[in-house]
């Protein structure tokens, strides 16, 4: 079953749910298992190995890097296959309230892509640790861990569409374009949009050929040139203008980028926008 991952995170921001258990599960290769689902609707979230899934007569092959929900009572067939150990994650959940209109999750079962995420290892890891101790404490955390990697599990999913990728990198360089002057880092910037540095360093790449801390540097440094043609500012102004507070740091890039020093630049192009013997301004 296809789903649409704004609408499946819609209809579980307006559901009332509560984790009602979380299994961990290892099974020999080869292995085969013909029966039900439990009496509650469950995420399997892969964790090493793979296998094959058969819920209601449709197949899923499962492996780290995707994840699959099944519906409550359904028939379920299961064949771990390849050579290795399949190891899984199995968290069951109860539904507390009549869910919104659209669908139903105790009779739905659908896979979900979210691509290879270290923070939603990190969080389903935790979440097996801390589901296992006793106390309410450990019960509410247990709780909030599920949703934050359910969080997490959405925002992969949507981000490794195409159209997830474009308004991503849409929404990312817009913030650079309005922001360069500030302190930004690759890692603030990956964490301000909940994904890994890889992640972000992929999606520049793909639409700019180059990485956001790259494309951060050639944004502030072409702002810097046109700073350097249109007022008479010290270099060093300049420089904590477009967001470098170290002016040696500043004229080293500039001269490294553009084959000229800052004050070379302007001292050339100022009044002379033929300077240079191509004709052209560098680039």
């Amino acid at each position: 079953m296809k789903i649409d991952i704004n609408m499946l995170a819609e209809h579980f921001a307006h559901t009332s749910f509560r984790v009602e258990q979380v299994f961990r599960y290892s099974r020999d290769p080869g292995m085969r298992c013909d029966g039900y689902t439990e009496p509650f609707p469950g995420f399997v979230f892969p964790l090493r190995g793979k296998a094959e899934f058969v819920f209601n007569g449709t197949p899923y092959t499962l492996a780290p890097g995707n994840v699959v929900h099944g519906g409550a009572h359904m028939h379920l067939d299961r064949h771990v296959l390849g050579d290795s150990r399949w190891e899984y994650l199995l968290v069951l959940y109860r539904i507390c309230a009549p869910e919104p209109g659209g669908f139903c999750l105790p009779k739905s079962h659908f896979e979900l892509v979210p691509g290879h995420s270290p923070r939603l290892t990190e969080l389903l890891e935790l979440l097996w640790k801390v589901s296992r101790e006793p106390g309410g404490i450990s019960a509410f955390q247990t709780e909030m861990l599920f949703r934050c990697a359910l969080e997490e599990l959405f925002v992969c999913v949507r981000n490794q569409s195409n159209d997830g990728e474009q308004a991503l990198f849409e929404q990312i360089s817009k913030y650079i374009q309005e922001h360069y002057m500030e302190a930004l880092t690759v890692r603030a910037l990956a964490e301000q949009n909940e994904m890994n540095e890889n992640r972000l360093f992929y999606v520049f790449k793909k639409y700019t050929g180059m990485g956001p801390g790259k494309y951060l540097m050639a944004y502030r440094l072409n702002r810097a040139k046109e700073c350097l043609l249109a007022n008479d500012a010290p270099i060093g102004e300049v420089a904590n203008g477009v967001g470098y507070t170290d002016a040696l740091y500043f004229s080293r890039i500039f001269k490294k980028q553009f084959g000229v020093s800052p004050g070379e630049f302007r001292a050339t192009f100022r009044n002379n926008p033929y300077g240079f013997q191509d004709g052209s301004i560098p680039q």
